[in-house]
């Protein structure tokens, strides 16, 4: 991918001198923001520090990081790398401060990007922010580090009082203010078309999200910044402002793309994910870092996927294609793009109690119950919304075979011709005039998390 990239600070309106800083490695493709704090020339020292040493680190680890684009180094190794970079940055900060009083406590934001082939790495600390401009929305992939934050996610601020919170400078971690702090990574796939507003919080203080499409639209990549500062100075530019703005295209944009396979189109997974109810409560980074964890397979037709009785720890979910799903030898039902099925072998260990076989060339994500376990174990905001989607999912299969075995019993003498299993507990999607099955309803159990609980 070819990429392009524009920068700008501003002091802004009311202060005297500039504490933020950025950086851009054109070799590394590296590009990080930097919002110091600390008073004068302590801030501007802590966020110089950060943005340099992070450079340094990831140069000095210029090996592993080629290593990963020949696919000889995984991707963990490479947020370890950009976490080491961060902590380099936070110790050396740190020790500075230590030994000049006049700088005790000086600290930084810092929030770097880093892109290697057709992957992106996130390092991220305090409340600088970046933000994705991907098939016209935005999506935020960093949360703020910040008191208002932090009681936002605990209902006790509403967001539309954040702004007149006498608190709302505070931030709940920052680089080199201690010794060591716990810095956010992630890694997601890139693709053309994408691009990256990195900015600290004296833009995102006057920014709405439903306003960076606009700005970011510009046709020149070099105004996109001049005009976030402009945007910012002119609602009253109490802070200093920084933007990086970064935006990828094809190598060659006037070449033919063709377009990609489905078991290679980013946004048509993250579709698919997005609409499996377990997953329908997630925001969209949250469903990059399950779809981190999912495998894409790719079936023949009349090639078996899973088999009545035998184990399994696998929920597929269908990019492409369609199967379909048997009791014995009958055909209980069709699945196509969006379907699901298998997903409670996430929570138990019993028998597949179907079989599902491949009607057309299919593709595929699969979540396996370790790496489902992972999650939860680790990721504690999102395995709750997982968690609760499960219980929701449960307790709508559950209430609809009471009422099919209620039917069952007033018209049938009580008979139950067979046994349902998690695959047929559900009203599944008929087969369409097209051979393709329609996607499931979303069968109520209101959404228990507002936009506000995710920064």
């Amino acid at each position: 991918m070819k990429i392009a990239f524009s920068a700008a600070t501003d002091v802004g309106k009311q202060r005297d001198h500039n504490e933020d800083n950025f950086l851009v490695d054109r070799r590394l493709n590296l590009f990080v923001v930097a919002d110091g704090m600390g008073g004068h020339a302590a801030g501007e020292v802590a966020s110089r520090v950060a943005v340099h040493r992070m450079r340094e680190v990831l140069k000095a680890n210029e090996d592993l990081l080629t290593a990963y684009t020949e696919e000889r180094a995984e991707r963990r190794e490479v947020l370890s790398v950009m976490e080491h970079a961060v902590q380099e940055a936070c110790g050396e900060i740190y020790q500075a401060a230590q030994k000049d009083e006049a700088k005790r406590g000086m600290g930084t934001t810092l929030s770097a990007l880093l892109v290697l082939g057709e992957r992106g790495f996130i390092a991220h600390v305090g409340d600088s922010r970046i933000y994705l401009f991907r098939h016209h929305n935005v999506h935020r992939l960093t949360e703020d580090h910040s008191l208002v934050n932090e009681l936002i996610k605990r209902g006790r601020l509403r967001p539309e009082d954040a702004e007149s919170a006498p608190f709302k400078n505070a931030v709940t971690r920052a680089v080199g203010v201690y010794e060591s702090v716990e810095v956010d990574t992630f890694d997601f796939d890139v693709v053309p078309g994408d691009e990256y507003v990195l900015c600290t919080d004296g833009l995102t203080a006057y920014l709405k999200d439903h306003e960076i499409p606009t700005i970011v639209a510009l046709d020149a990549v070099d105004d996109v910044p001049k005009k976030f500062i402009e945007l910012a100075n002119e609602r009253g530019g109490k802070d200093n402002v920084t933007c990086l703005v970064v935006r990828l295209s094809h190598e060659a944009d006037d070449a033919p793309k063709a377009p990609p396979e489905p078991a290679n189109d980013v946004t048509l997974k993250l579709e698919t994910l997005k609409g499996i109810p377990l997953l329908r409560h997630l925001t969209y980074t949250e469903l990059m870092r399950v779809l981190n964890v999912c495998e894409s397979r790719a079936y023949q037709a009349d090639t078996g996927i899973i088999t009545e009785g035998d184990a399994g720890d696998e929920l597929f979910m269908i990019i492409d294609g369609q199967v379909r799903v048997m009791k014995g030898p009958t055909v209980i039902t069709y699945l196509g793009r969006g379907g699901h099925f298998g997903e409670m072998a996430l929570v138990d260990r019993a028998v597949r109690s179907a079989s599902v076989a491949a009607e057309q060339t299919t593709s595929v994500l699969v979540l396996r119950r370790e790496k489902f376990y992972d999650i939860v174990r680790n990721e504690s905001a999102l395995s709750v919304k997982l968690l609760w989607s499960f219980v929701q999912v449960l307790t709508e299969r559950l209430r609809w075979t009471s009422q099919e075995l209620g039917v069952r019993g007033a018209g049938g003498g009580g008979e139950i011709a067979e046994t349902l299993s998690d695959e047929d507990l559900v009203p599944l999607p008929a087969k369409g005039p097209a051979g393709q099955a329609e996607g499931e309803a979303d069968r109520g159990g209101g959404a228990p998390f507002s936009d506000s609980d995710v920064s």
